[in-house]
């Protein structure tokens, strides 16, 4: 297999006449003869399943959201751009490269949905990708006619990993912190209206009811799969459908970063093995090294290099009891310390849990300090059983998914590779700090710069010397001291 330039192009997209020059606007143009309807019924067709990470049947969102339409307020369609997955650079690299396809895949949603209007939302450290999008939505309005029915704009969001989650990205967008919300499917809708005074989200507000009234419903989808969108709509399901597996179509964008010769961003057929787009994207191991296990983010279980031809599909990653999460996929090799892996992957999770669920954050908190200890060479005897006792109880009665995924990828590598706190333990290797598994802020020159301003993070989500020891949902919901 090769690489592909189907969503991502292989040159930037400078101008709306670049993007018209490629087949911009077919898509839309497409949609407004079929009506909402029916491009509902081509997308489901076509098996576009949401590239943030979870596989969602896009169509099944769309047509749901329809179905579920307000009659109170129009509803919104959300993008999400808040990219933060440790590892994954794709969303940025394509608002970078063609915000264009991402605007119209969004205005193409809008029309399917009844939606008045479209939020592009981003973190407000995205300078360079908010700056495309300004400059691709004053020009789209000022030469076509897309907005004509929509009103679209951007807005940002804090550095937080789970300003990323749907719901806690849409907590943001009502002005609230990124607390992740218990909702029913699809009401989770700002500007809310009509709602349940019994049902109270983290940061103090009310939730959206169930029912014909109320809140508007909200459709979100991730950058990537908006960008899929007009093509799919230009040119067909059938189209689309060429690329991919029956079960896993199309292609899909992804990041090799870590062990590897080179990192960077390209598109993939769908079922490409790992192995071979570590290859064709991040160049293979370095020289003399032999990899030996990639890790999707911090979300899935990590994947042994024997398993490495494996089909990047979501059925197929599933299969090995792992999953294909962003695609962006951190690499080791033979010299990666793996307890410094798990201790890494533990600290991040542990700081960015939000602390509205008590085991997500005390636990969390306590397996990355023992598992800190133990590859500084200062662990306790009872060190390794807390590790084991905790990421048993640490997604216990969890409101997303941070906590199970601690549990699962710490888990996982500890499982995969016994022996590594033991070398550390008894073995005498030499004490390390945890690797450094961040967020990737760009790609220069196939070198990954990664967000190591995070390691100054506290627990509380603060940056001072010293944790205050409160849970963010404390110190930062209802009115409480941002300071």
């Amino acid at each position: 297999m090769s690489l592909i330039s189907r969503t991502l192009p292989a040159q930037a997209v400078q101008t709306l006449d670049d993007y018209l020059d490629i087949g911009g606007g077919r898509g839309l143009a497409a949609a407004r003869k079929l009506g909402p309807a029916s491009v509902i019924d081509e997308v489901e067709a076509s098996g576009l399943r949401g590239r943030g990470g979870a596989g969602f049947p896009t169509g099944v969102k769309w047509r749901t959201v329809a179905e579920f339409e307000a009659d109170v307020l129009p509803t919104t369609v959300v993008v999400n751009g808040a990219e933060g997955e440790p590892g994954t650079f794709k969303d940025r690299t394509l608002l970078r490269a063609n915000p264009f396809a991402v605007l119209e895949g969004a205005v193409i949603a809008a029309l399917a949905v009844d939606a008045d209007r479209v939020i592009v939302a981003v973190k407000e450290t995205f300078t360079r990708e908010r700056a495309r999008l300004d400059a691709a939505i004053a020009e789209v309005r000022e030469r076509t006619d897309w907005f004509d029915d929509v009103a679209v704009g951007v807005a940002t969001g804090p550095s937080e990993y789970l300003f990323g989650e749907e719901t806690a990205l849409l907590e943001v967008l009502d002005g609230r912190p990124p607390f992740p919300r218990v909702t029913p499917p699809y009401r989770r809708g700002i500007d809310e209206m009509g709602r349940d005074p019994d049902s109270i989200s983290a940061g103090g507000a009310e939730l959206a009811e169930v029912g014909p009234g109320g809140s508007p419903p909200v459709l979100a989808n991730n950058v990537e799969t908006m960008a899929n969108v007009a093509p799919l709509l230009a040119e067909g399901a059938d189209w689309f459908r060429s690329l991919g597996t029956p079960e896993s179509p199309g292609t899909i964008i992804v990041t090799i970063s870590g062990a590897t010769s080179r990192h960077g961003v390209a598109e993939v057929e769908m079922g490409t093995p790992l192995g071979e787009a570590i290859e064709l994207i991040g160049g293979g191991p370095r020289a003399g090294r032999q990899l030996v296990a990639a890790i999707s983010g911090v979300a899935n279980p990590i994947v042994p290099a024997e398993l490495f031809a494996t089909p990047l599909t979501y059925e197929a990653m599933r299969s090995i009891g792992s999953g294909l999460g962003a695609a962006g996929f951190v690499v080791f090799d033979d010299e990666t310390d793996m307890a410094a892996v798990a201790a890494g992957v533990s600290r991040f999770l542990a700081v960015e849990s939000c602390g509205q669920c008590t085991p997500c954050k005390g636990d969390g908190q306590a397996i990355a300090e023992a598992l800190v200890r133990i590859v500084a060479g200062k662990g306790h005897d009872a060190d390794p059983g807390i590790v084991a006792d905790r990421v048993a109880t640490v997604a216990d009665e969890a409101r997303c998914f941070l906590a199970q995924q601690h549990q699962l990828v710490v888990d996982s590598i500890l499982q995969r590779f016994p022996g590594a706190l033991e070398r550390h333990r008894y073995d005498n290797d030499p004490p390390v700090e945890p690797e450094p598994i961040l967020p990737v802020v760009d790609i220069v020159d196939g070198v990954a710069e990664l967000d190591l301003h995070q390691l100054d993070k506290q627990p509380d989500w603060s940056y001072e010397e010293v944790d205050s020891g409160k849970a963010p949902v404390s110190r930062l919901a209802r009115g409480g001291d941002p300071d």
